[in-house]
């Protein structure tokens, strides 16, 4: 759990915060209004924080490459019929099949 304070207060204690996030190993949550505004972490902790980001990111790259390629308009067609027509015409104030 993170120590939360306000922010017009760890203005004042600016530096007492951050020995306790350095040497005491806390987080600190520094709030307004008492909503949480920004954390201060050690630069260990962001940098953990960072490695797993980009470890979920290429993680995410890798499910996507792995998926089958997109269907042609044509193979939209075919799959949706009608539905597909119509809105292909959207916008034009025609029905499909009206032909004029």
């Amino acid at each position: 759990m993170a120590y939360e304070i306000p922010v017009t207060q760890a203005r004042a204690e600016l530096a007492e915060l951050i020995n306790r996030v350095v040497y005491g190993g806390e987080r600190v949550v520094v709030t307004r209004h008492g909503k949480p505004l920004v954390a201060l972490v050690s630069a260990a902790d962001l940098q953990r924080l960072e490695e797993s980001e980009v470890s979920a990111d290429d993680q995410v790259i890798s499910t996507v490459s792995t998926l089958r390629p997109g269907t042609s308009a044509a193979g939209e067609r075919r799959r949706f019929g009608i539905a597909a027509e119509h809105r292909g015409t959207e916008g034009t104030g025609r029905r499909p099949g009206s032909g004029g």
